[in-house]
Parts: C-alpha cells; structure tokens; sequence
C-alpha cells in the first residue's frame, strides 16, 4: 500500500486575522510600523528560527507550512513583496493568538 498523504498535525485553516487587520493589534501594528527589522526577530525567535531569515516569503512560507494553512508559496512571495509590513504583523498577530490559545509549535 503506498502513502500518498501525511496527515497534518493541524485541520487547514486560514490565519487567524486578515492581512489588512492592522487595527486589530495596535501594538503589533506600530512595531511593523516603526521598526519593521525589531518585529522580524521578534517573529523569528517565536519560530525558533534564525533572526538573520528576516522576513518575506520563505519564513511566511514556513510558518504556513508549520500550522497547514492553505496558500501556495508564488502568493506568499506576493504578499511580501507588496506589503510586507502588513505580511508581518499579520504573522505576529496569530502567533500571539496561538500563544494565548496554547497551539504555538516549538
């Protein structure tokens, strides 16, 4: 019998705000804003991730991958390349949001 899927330690499921939900985290909002490079590391080493990755497509992509959200890597390279300041917060608003809930993945 062969394997032709592994199964998901998460259902598929979308980001827990939208990529223009800026107001939703003031805080997180005014970090992206001010000191984008700050909110990157800051986004890294909730991933357990190396802080020089920054940000963009392929730590977007990793963490998508991480939590089974559907998306493809050309839409994630998008969305970094023309917002990437929204791209960010977006990432550091479900982090927190899986932190509070307890689904955050060492």
């Amino acid at each position: 019998m062969e394997v032709t899927s592994q199964p998901a330690a998460f259902e598929p499921r979308d980001f827990h705000s939208g990529l223009m939900s800026c107001c939703d985290d003031v805080g997180v909002c005014c970090c992206g804003l001010f000191c984008l490079p700050c909110l990157g590391c800051s986004i890294a080493s909730e991933m357990n991730e190396c802080c020089l990755c920054g940000l963009g497509m392929p730590i977007r992509s990793v963490y998508r991958t991480k939590y089974n959200i559907p998306g493809s890597m050309c839409n994630d390279w998008m969305i970094a390349y023309c917002c990437l300041g929204c791209a960010a917060c977006q990432m550091k608003r479900d982090l927190k949001i899986r932190k509070s809930n307890g689904t955050l993945k060492a």
